[in-house]
């Protein structure tokens, strides 16, 4: 299948910037499953001063903020092409070594309410693809999706505390839950194409767990299926700061608005 997107995210500020700094992760790179027709990124108030591979092989594009500007608008615009192969991505590769999957991170560290949910899951299940799948369905019974609830900051264990989360707070509980059961895993940030509507608020979130004998796999625990066809795979970490769209700094003291416009379609 064949997506095509355009997202638009605008910054404004009440004041002139003097200096800003931001790193974006919006430009899919080609892997199985996914071939890039063509790609670009437009920069509105602003320019772009380098790009570079990061230590998960993610796009990464360097842009600073045009002096004494009060809106920067990041236009992401494309086509890519998607095949459905059930979410498996096959044998890893990249910079980073596979057993660093394995680590936690701040926002993926286990504690009592993951190894509870474990508990819960038991072990009774035909393949390590079958649990995956089970443990994903307990996750959104534990941790209902509701927006507001949680934000940028909330690692997995504290989601299923609250009892909600997003699509972020459900791939950091499955993150930090297969790592326990000694499979390397991984955050995935892109695009979902969506069944009932076009327009969108937010990129999407995934993870991914490594599977001996198969390789990566993803899991969409919000949706309780594989990625598909409708997904586009952007960037890939430890967790969701290693994945962000956008992120940065800058100097002064305005305060910031920020609006997303996101359509993905066939």
């Amino acid at each position: 299948m064949r997506l095509h997107v355009n997202h638009v995210t605008t910054y404004r500020y009440d004041a002139p910037v003097p200096y800003g700094l931001q790193q974006l992760r919006l430009t899919p790179r080609p892997c199985i499953g996914q071939d890039i027709v063509h790609w670009d990124i437009r920069i509105d108030g602003g320019k772009k001063e380098l790009g570079f591979a990061d230590q998960y092989g993610n796009q990464v594009d360097l842009i600073s903020t045009q002096v004494g500007a009060q809106e920067i608008s990041i236009h992401s615009t494309g086509e890519v092409e998607v095949s459905n192969r059930g979410g498996i991505l096959g044998p890893h590769s990249g910079f980073m070594p596979l057993w660093a999957y394995t680590c936690e991170t701040a926002l993926t560290k286990a504690g009592p309410r993951i190894r509870a949910l474990l508990r819960e899951l038991g072990s009774d299940f035909d393949s390590d693809i079958a649990r995956a799948h089970a443990l994903s369905a307990l996750i959104t019974r534990h941790a209902a999706y509701r927006t507001g609830t949680t934000n940028t900051e909330t690692t997995g264990e504290q989601a299923l505390e609250d009892g909600s989360g997003v699509c972020q707070d459900h791939a950091h509980i499955f993150i930090s839950a297969m790592r326990v059961l000694g499979h390397p895993a991984r955050y995935v940030s892109g695009y979902l194409m969506m069944n009932d509507r076009t327009s969108q608020d937010a990129t999407h979130a995934w993870a991914e767990a490594h599977m001996d004998g198969i390789g990566w796999v993803g899991f969409d625990v919000s949706n309780g299926y594989s990625p598909d066809d409708r997904y586009i795979r952007i960037a890939t970490a430890l967790d969701f700061k290693g994945a962000t769209p956008v992120s940065g700094l800058r100097y002064g003291a305005a305060h910031e608005n920020m609006f997303v416009h996101l359509q993905v379609q066939q």
